[in-house]
């Protein structure tokens, strides 16, 4: 950013009475990282950045290659609402670079602005809106939840309403616009959309939002978690994802002739998320638990379909409203909330753009339940499937050429070996369910 946006940052700070500013960034995984340094010492964070130890940070650097360097952004400042007005607490995000100022290619934040950077070339502007679903339980150690409230609930009474309230007002101070709030359909389950705004704005919004959720729910005594299945037997928490690209003022995605209004573009970016659906997967659901979600009953994708008002697919194509061209977008609906946002964001624009640039053409919507089709019938219609669990994700991507480049070699090959790393641990527990299926037999 300009010298001048510092500047008038630096100002505001002093004029709020900033005492403290918390400098954040990710790590690949999407874990958010934070030191913090006195308002004096923000000038120079702005003109030079802070330094400090990557080897510590999953996925950054060995112990040999440490030293990086954290510039603050100055667009994203930010005072945090629920910390003291005296001598406050302020939040910028970071760019990672190196000692001698290069972007650090192991920084998600980068990885995203490269990608959004390539739509640009290409005459785009990338525009998201997920909805992010969690969970609220008693505790971090128990699912005890809060209520037995479902979709829209308010009788029997949603004992979250004031937690959604704090956390909307909370949003809101940080500059995050909030369109609605909701009792989701699980018990306990909630979900606040935020409104759409540019990929990298988002992924900081979305980074900011589930700070905020944890945070409110820690200051009136329970726990809040995005993990994506916790409830066996319930619905688990998605982020379905809005998506369009726009050129200019223009959205790119509308057609008045197309079907559902969709223009070739349009088309085309679906057919990119189709055809590479399965090897990006890893990234947009990257636990173990993602793959709990990811079966048929629960509203989640499961096969690889499209259509207008299905639920059951992948990509749906929301409504069009007249003299609404603007808001003419895709849902893809297989992220859920524990992704990276960066590296989500990413691999799907990646995706869209080079069904854009090969012109791929997408099969046939279906608005048949795709869950109810005979194994026959979807092998008769060629609908595949996403992979059924982390190790097939990650089989997959690992031979990804597309998410390789969207992620660049660097996050790419960390994050394939953590996710191995993960599923190797996971894979020698004894869980429950043997020693109750298995010890009275064997």
């Amino acid at each position: 950013m300009a010298k001048e946006t510092a500047a008038k940052i630096l100002k505001k700070m002093e004029e709020s009475d900033i005492k403290f500013v918390k400098l954040w960034f990710t790590d690949i995984l999407g874990f958010l990282k934070s030191f913090s340094v006195p308002f004096e010492e923000m000038e120079k964070a702005f003109d030079e950045g802070i330094g400090f130890d990557g080897s510590s940070i999953e996925g950054y650097v060995r112990i040999d290659e440490s030293d990086m360097v954290a510039i603050p952004d100055p667009s994203t400042f930010a005072v945090l609402p629920w910390r003291p007005k005296e001598k406050g607490v302020a939040r910028v995000f970071c760019d990672i670079v190196t000692p001698d100022g290069k972007p650090f290619e192991g920084d998600p934040r980068y990885v995203l602005k490269k990608n959004l950077e390539k739509a640009k070339k290409m005459g785009f502007t990338y525009y998201v809106g997920p909805e992010l679903e969690y969970f609220y339980f008693k505790d971090p150690h128990s699912t005890q939840v809060l209520d037995r409230g479902g979709y829209f609930d308010l009788i029997p009474r949603d004992e979250a309403v004031d937690l959604r309230r704090e956390t909307v007002l909370f949003c809101e101070a940080l500059g995050i616009k909030i369109e609605y709030s909701h009792h989701e359909v699980a018990p306990s389950q909630h979900e606040i959309d935020m409104r759409y705004e540019d990929a990298l704005t988002m992924a900081d919004n979305v980074m900011t939002y589930r700070l905020v959720v944890k945070e409110v729910a820690y200051r009136q005594g329970v726990y809040a978690t995005f993990m994506p299945k916790p409830l066996f037997g319930e619905n688990g928490s998605g982020m379905h994802t809005h998506m369009s690209l726009f050129k200019g003022n223009r959205n790119a995605f509308f057609d008045a002739k197309g079907q559902y209004h969709l223009s070739d573009t349009a088309r085309y970016f679906i057919g990119g998320l189709l055809k590479y659906a399965p090897e990006l997967t890893a990234v947009t659901c990257q636990w173990v638990n993602s793959y709990k979600r990811l079966v048929p009953g629960y509203e989640a994708p499961v096969y690889l379909s499209w259509a207008q008002r299905n639920r059951s697919d992948l990509i749906r194509v929301p409504m069009y409203k007249p003299g609404k061209e603007e808001a003419t977008r895709i849902e893809y609906r297989s992220p859920d909330p524990a992704c990276n946002p960066y590296l989500a964001f990413a691999v799907m624009l990646a995706a869209g753009l080079a069904g854009i640039e090969q012109k791929v053409v997408p099969p046939d919507p279906v608005e048949e339940n795709v869950y109810k089709m005979t194994e026959e019938e979807r092998l008769k219609r060629r609908i595949r499937q996403l992979p059924g669990s982390l190790l097939e994700a990650i089989q997959l991507t690992e031979k990804s050429q597309m998410v390789r480049e969207a992620l660049g070699d660097h996050v790419f090959e960390h994050f394939i070996e953590n996710k191995k790393v993960e599923w190797d641990r996971y894979r020698i527990q004894i869980t429950s369910y043997e020693i109750d299926k298995y010890l009275p037999l064997l």
